[in-house]
């Protein structure tokens, strides 16, 4: 079970537990991470759930999916290097301590 840090907009830390297999747009919903709307329930047709991976973690990330690079290209705030969509990212245990910076926007 990870712990993984959200960094919000204006800097204040959050920690949520997640479980091996969600999603971590799963995690950030139930830990109460109101930043991330997930407006499609996390069928990676919304753009929502847009996160910022810490630069020092973006290897260890699974891939972009072309439907999420796709749909990153539309995202409220701007897209960066590091932009993921939290709806296509599965936590590991290997994930512990992971951070994830949120947009100030997600519409």
């Amino acid at each position: 079970m990870p712990n993984i840090i959200f960094i919000k907009p204006d800097g204040v830390s959050q920690t949520v537990t997640g479980r091996a297999g969600e999603t971590l747009m799963e995690a950030a919903r139930r830990g109460g991470i109101a930043e991330i709307l997930a407006e499609c329930g996390g069928n990676c047709m919304c753009a929502t759930c847009h996160v910022f991976a810490a630069d020092e973690i973006l290897a260890a990330l699974p891939p972009v999916s072309d439907d999420e690079d796709a749909l990153l290209d539309g995202t409220a705030a701007d897209r960066q290097p590091n932009s993921r969509l939290s709806c296509q990212i599965k936590l590991t245990d290997a994930m512990e301590g992971f951070v994830f910076h949120l947009p100030a926007t997600q519409v």
